[in-house]
């Protein structure tokens, strides 16, 4: 299972058939990991945590923290293999990519 998270979706024409679709890119997304609480005084630990929570906010609106995201997959589909797809892919939404028995499976990952 890979974590991956909806970047761009643009409309394309394919150049051979003339027909509308669609191009989704998705890139790789992490989990924030929690870091190791440092001993000290309350004000210390307060500051810490202040900082997870605004790493995660910022990380569910798809900012990231240091590296910029790596695309892991772009799809090209037609409007009829968007909609056989039965998944709406919607930007900065989060989805389990899932590879079982030949099928890519998209699930979304915070239900």
């Amino acid at each position: 299972m890979i974590l991956v998270r909806v970047h761009r979706v643009s409309s394309v024409r394919d150049p051979e058939t003339g027909r509308y679709g669609k191009m989704i890119e998705l890139v790789e997304e992490k989990r924030v990991q929690a870091s190791p609480r440092v001993a000290g005084p309350p004000e210390t630990l307060i500051i810490q945590s202040m900082l997870q929570d605004l790493t995660s906010y910022l990380q569910s609106m798809g900012l990231t923290l240091g590296q910029p995201a790596k695309t892991k997959m772009v799809l090209f589909l037609t409007e009829e293999e968007y909609e056989m797809l039965g998944v709406k892919l919607d930007v900065n939404e989060v989805y389990e990519l899932v590879f079982e028995k030949g099928m890519i499976k998209f699930k979304s990952a915070y239900d």
